[in-house]
């Protein structure tokens, strides 16, 4: 089984690979409990491990071994379990490679569960209901980056990555670099000449950090749309909370917020797009359109488990 790291900020393996597990829970106790059942465990070229919220277990599960494999001796001193070989990671994949074994039958795969459909008549619609109906819309060959943290699950569930170069997002949680990165990958593209447009996702609380980043594209012609999700509140820290039992906690809520008028004011083709068709008109005619685009859409309040 091939897992992906807690706040990966590429995609490290391909999410439509049978062999592919899911992103690990970035908390020492669920992580280790997904981790069950296996007495060795390789982390190649990412850190042991991201974590976020603090929830208590063993950093291992009994009985299990973990290889560190990394070309960052700082990465290599800060794990705080397991062996750890300073190298270049494709050297070492390719030089074990010929050493590992093949296991004959009875190798069980993980089961991949189908998606089901999302309530997408419901509105407000719910961010798995907006990532369902605009995976069909977006053109086979295109650039995501994503900052919207408390909807991660549901994208990942919609939004397969099955190819190197098509998916960026921030690590470790830091919030404001995805918008301006979203405005250079696109004008990557165009000097590149792939021209891929770039879709970024992003959050009604993410948007505002860098918020001047629609000017930029504008004014550079870049082919980026901003799918904002307003849910009209802080909700990854409101998840926080709940994990937390700290309810009430003031400052996380966003009232009051017109994103289609902050991204008119910075001269982007801006729109409200609150129900599918509307969502789905507004997401075609933005990829028609060759400069940069605001997309509005409100979600639902509804929160998430923090750790899924």
């Amino acid at each position: 089984m091939v897992w992906a790291a807690p706040f990966a900020e590429r995609t490290p393996f391909p999410e439509d690979n049978p062999l592919y597990a899911g992103s690990l829970p970035a908390a020492i106790g669920p992580l280790s409990e997904k981790l069950s059942g296996h007495d060795l465990i390789l982390v190649v070229g990412a850190p042991v491990f991201r974590y976020y919220p603090y929830v208590a277990g063993k950093y291992l599960p009994s009985g299990a071994r973990l290889l560190h494999v990394t070309d960052d001796p700082n990465m290599s001193s800060k794990a705080p379990v397991g062996d750890s070989m300073v190298s270049d990671s494709r050297l070492f994949l390719q030089s074990i490679l010929p050493l590992i074994n093949q296991k004959g039958g009875g190798n069980s795969l993980p089961i991949k569960a189908s998606v089901p459909p999302a309530a997408s008549e419901e509105l407000p619609l719910t961010p798995d209901a907006v990532f369902e109906i605009l995976r069909p819309l977006c053109p086979e060959e295109f650039v995501l980056v994503e900052e919207s943290p408390s909807n991660v699950a549901d994208l990942q569930r919609r939004f397969k990555i099955g190819k190197p170069d098509t998916f960026y997002t921030f690590a470790s949680g830091g919030l404001g670099w995805d918008m301006p990165a979203a405005v250079g990958l696109a004008l990557s593209e165009r000097e590149s000449g792939r021209k891929r447009p770039v879709v970024a996702i992003i959050g009604d609380g993410s948007f505002q950090y860098s918020v001047q980043s629609i000017y930029t594209g504008v004014q550079q012609g870049a082919h980026v749309i901003f799918v904002v999700l307003r849910n009209g509140e802080y909700g990854i820290l409101k998840e926080f909370a709940v994990l937390e039992e700290t309810p009430n906690v003031p400052g996380l809520d966003l009232p009051g917020l017109d994103i289609v008028s902050l991204g008119k004011g910075y001269g982007a083709n801006s729109t409200y797009a609150g129900t599918r068709d509307e969502i789905t008109l507004a997401f075609k005619n933005a990829l028609a359109f060759s400069g940069t685009s605001v997309i509005e859409i409100p979600i639902t309040k509804k929160l998430n488990k923090l750790l899924g």
